[in-house]
């Protein structure tokens, strides 16, 4: 007992602190199946990257701030007039391809037809495959970047989102912004550009863009950036929301 006592603190001491914690009953098991030494390593270097793998993905979870888990498998794709995405695209989207190339993909149209639960979906699978994923709307990051010079905590959150693999840019086009504020998403999407992927929301079409971002140079200047590597799919149909909506006596 001394013994396992000693490897687990030098376990503890090389950083390898999920082996420790299953060092006892991994030594008990292989007593059972009479596992080689080789075979036993094996399986508490595996522990090892199975918790390193669990605590990397909580952690990028946490730092995604996504406002709810939602997975791609459950999205209703048959529902009746829902057009413009299929599972064929969101299977091939999922291998994530696109990220390594720093593709862009966009989902428009009106609201209620899943252009965040597809975002999120898409952002867990980033996570799970080891991406650093970040998720905000256009309203909290023109806030962040408007508060960065003066607030440590908008700060550190911009360079966050500015560090991701992925960033998933929602509600696009839902309030209008000034055009100081239109010059501050340029920079940003200027500094994305090329070497970070964003999935991007709107309720509005491209001709509807300048309209809330007031400015028609900055809008053409935005959209030429955001779409030169890009997959755009335009949803259409009936609200999810409205069609599936819960009242206080029931149906």
């Amino acid at each position: 007992m001394a013994e396992l006592t000693m490897v687990a603190s030098m376990l503890r001491h090389l950083s390898l602190s999920e082996a420790a914690a299953g060092l006892e009953s991994i030594v008990a098991d292989a007593a059972l199946a009479e596992d080689t030494p080789l075979e036993v390593l094996n399986k508490l270097l595996q522990m090892e990257i199975d918790g390193r793998n669990a605590k990397g993905k909580a952690k990028r979870l946490k730092a995604a701030c996504f406002p709810y888990i939602d997975d791609l498998e459950s999205f209703d794709f048959q529902r009746k007039g829902f057009k413009g995405i299929n599972k064929a695209h969101v299977r091939q989207l999922a291998d994530l391809a696109w990220l390594e190339k720093a593709y862009n993909i966009m989902f428009l149209g009106p609201t209620g037809l899943g252009k965040t639960r597809l975002s999120i979906g898409l952002g867990v699978k980033a996570v799970e495959a080891g991406y650093n994923v970040s998720f905000v709307t256009l309203d909290e990051l023109m806030r962040l970047l408007k508060t960065a010079e003066i607030s440590t905590r908008a700060a550190r959150r911009v360079k966050t989102i500015k560090n991701s693999d992925l960033v998933i840019l929602d509600e696009v086009g839902f309030l209008p912004i000034s055009k100081q504020d239109a010059n501050k998403l340029y920079e940003f999407v200027n500094a994305m550009y090329l070497k970070t992927s964003i999935i991007l929301t709107s309720n509005k079409d491209f001709e509807e863009w300048s309209e809330f971002l007031g400015d028609s140079i900055i809008t053409a200047a935005i959209l030429d950036r955001l779409a030169h590597q890009c997959e755009i799919f335009s949803l259409d149909g009936p609200s999810y929301r409205l069609e599936h909506r819960k009242t206080i006596f029931g149906n």
